[in-house]
């Protein structure tokens, strides 16, 4: 296959795991806590001419290549609420929660309280504090949550504050290395250890929105379906150019 439909075919498989990473985020815009992907590309030389005509620095063909994705864990707007039991997090913090599978966080500070009086986020995990689960009673009321993540209730008639528990905060020193799973929660990844984190703060009564920015998105999947398409209007060109003279070639005089 020559170099212009390859260096092109590169380019196209480029653009649409690119498609994939911008179309995730478009349909995330409106999840709470989400966090945007976004690609990295890189030169790949390739050395395939080697007639003696060629310049050494010609003989290299440059193709496109999709390094990886990284996280876009830029703050995401707030909004307030009023709910007492939304929270948002100032900070490169996450809350902590017990899934089937172990410990996952979350930014998701959409938070509730099951049937059994625990505190869970919208998908019913747990959500942990720094002594476990957090626990309510059925007389608790008037729910308080500190900017350190200190819970307090006021309990049936009494107006002393009772102390349900406090939220683990946690960050890492490679947040990098983080697995997105489903429902809005990552997965520790090779290398990577929860650190508790005391810098961060809570905002009780607000939520922290969706860092995507959906006109940059879309944008970015308008250029990437022109970009797509032009390539391919080339690549056809390039194989009628091929084909008209294989077929010229084999034409004999009479």
């Amino acid at each position: 296959m020559q170099n212009t439909l390859l260096v092109g075919l590169s380019k196209q498989m480029v653009l649409e795991r690119q498609m994939d990473v911008v179309s995730n985020n478009i349909a995330n815009m409106n999840t709470n806590g989400y966090k945007a992907d976004r690609s990295l590309f890189q030169e790949y030389l390739s050395s395939n001419a080697h007639e003696d005509n060629f310049a050494s620095s010609d003989r290299r063909v440059s193709f496109v290549q999709d390094r990886a994705t990284f996280h876009d864990f830029s703050q995401g707007p707030t909004e307030e609420t009023k709910n007492p039991l939304d929270v948002a997090i100032d900070g490169n913090a996450f809350l902590v929660v017990q899934t089937p599978g172990g410990e996952r966080y979350t930014r998701e500070g959409s938070l509730q309280i099951n049937n059994r009086g625990q505190l869970v986020t919208a998908s019913g995990y747990q959500v942990l504090g720094t002594a476990g689960p957090i626990t309510f009673q059925q007389t608790d009321h008037d729910v308080s949550i500190a900017a350190d993540g200190n819970i307090t209730v006021l309990e049936g008639t009494s107006r002393l504050d009772s102390i349900r528990g406090k939220l683990r905060l946690v960050s890492f020193a490679q947040a990098q290395r983080l697995l997105k799973e489903g429902s809005n929660l990552y997965a520790p990844g090779e290398g990577t250890q929860a650190l508790p984190d005391t810098k961060a703060q809570i905002r009780q009564g607000f939520i922290e929105k969706s860092n995507v920015n959906s006109v940059v998105e879309m944008s970015r999947m308008i250029e990437i379906t022109r970009t797509y398409t032009q390539i391919a209007s080339l690549l056809q060109q390039e194989s009628d150019l091929h084909k008209s003279a294989i077929e010229k070639l084999a034409d004999v005089p009479n």
